[in-house]
Parts: structure tokens; sequence; C-alpha cells
């Protein structure tokens, strides 16, 4: 995940019908105090949606390309025998796309009865994908995801992820981050859980 502004520029967060409900905390862990950069912490609820369902949607590539504006270019690739992810994202003018080679694994457990859809994701580095022109690659990104039943018909999503963007990231753009953007994030993922049956029906 990514979540830095909207595409139109404003500080407005998204809204849909359906509502989600987050609360963030941001943190400055081990090596980020050495950068200044934050650690994300989000606890979320999604009120329509089941905990496997969202797992399914969070790892639809394709899918997240249709509901993402963010999204400049993302696919699932091997490259030379080493199988990895590549992620473009869009960033407001005057600053530079990111784009981020990672590896991810879904785990779905069983925790005493309690079924845990569990996805984690890292950068990885060690890709041998080239870099683009004009964009900067992101070395350093972590990022792993939980979700759970809330007991009713919606799902308790704990969220936690880090990524270092390079470059000089503008104080607005962090700022708005943390109070916008990344809980904003599961207001559109909960928009696409509510579309998916029919994305899938048009394949």
């Amino acid at each position: 995940m990514s979540r830095s502004w909207r595409e139109d520029g404003s500080s407005s967060p998204r809204r849909w019908e359906s509502r989600s409900t987050a609360s963030m905390t941001r943190y400055r862990p081990g090596t980020a105090q050495e950068t200044g950069l934050y650690e994300y912490k989000v606890f979320g609820v999604l009120t329509t949606c089941t905990p496997e369902l969202c797992a399914d949607v969070y790892m639809d590539l394709t899918y997240r390309k249709h509901w993402d504006g963010y999204v400049k270019e993302l696919y699932e690739k091997d490259f030379d025998g080493q199988a990895a992810i590549y992620w473009e994202v869009k960033y407001p003018f005057p600053l530079s796309n990111r784009d981020y080679v990672y590896v991810r694994e879904r785990r779905d457990l069983d925790v005493d009865g309690r079924k845990i859809f569990v996805i984690l994701a890292r950068s990885s580095p060690e890709t041998p994908c080239p870099e683009k022109s004009g964009v900067l690659r992101v070395k350093d990104y972590k990022q792993s995801v939980a979700l759970e039943s809330d007991g009713a018909c919606g799902t308790k999503v704990f969220l936690n992820y880090f990524d270092n963007p390079g470059g000089m990231i503008p104080t607005w753009l962090v700022n708005w981050a943390a109070k916008s953007g990344v809980p904003g994030f599961l207001t559109d993922m909960q928009k696409a859980c509510g579309n998916y049956k029919t994305h899938c029906q048009k394949k």
C-alpha cells in the first residue's frame, strides 16, 4: 500500500456510501529515526466485507489497477528466475513517481478457531529489475496486513507499513498521508470489495 495524496491535489479523503472506520498511529522506530520517516500502524473496520473477500481483493493485482487511481504500472513477473511484483506509483507534479520491486506471500491461518488472513510484503532489491529514468526506486519497503472477522458482516484490518520514498518529500505530503492518505486506503478498499463480484463476472 502506498497512499499519499489525491490525484486532484486536494487533501480531502474520498467518501463512499459504505463507510469504513480507521485509527492510525505513526512512530519512528529503529533506523527510521535516522531518516525522519514514519512507520504507520493502522487499525480499521470494513463494515460490509468478509476477511476472505478482503484478502482476495488485496491480492488481485489486475483488479487493483481498476480501483486504485495511484497505480501507474502493476504486475507480477519472473525476473531472471526470481518472481517479484513491479509497482509504479503516481506522485503529484513536480515530484517524480516512485516504483517498487517487492515480494509477498499470503497465509490463511486458523488460530484457536479464529480465521486470520495474513499478507506480508517486503522490498526485494536483489531482484534484477532495471530502474527507470525519471522514476525513483523505493528500496526500503515493508508491509504486513492481518484480516479477521469483526464478529458480524465486516472485517477488522490490522496494518503495519513503512517505506522510504527517497528524495525530498514535502512536509505537507507526509502530514496528509498520516491524517488522511493511509486511512483513506481502507475506504477505497471497501468500495473495491463491493464491486469485486461484478469485476470477476466480466472476466
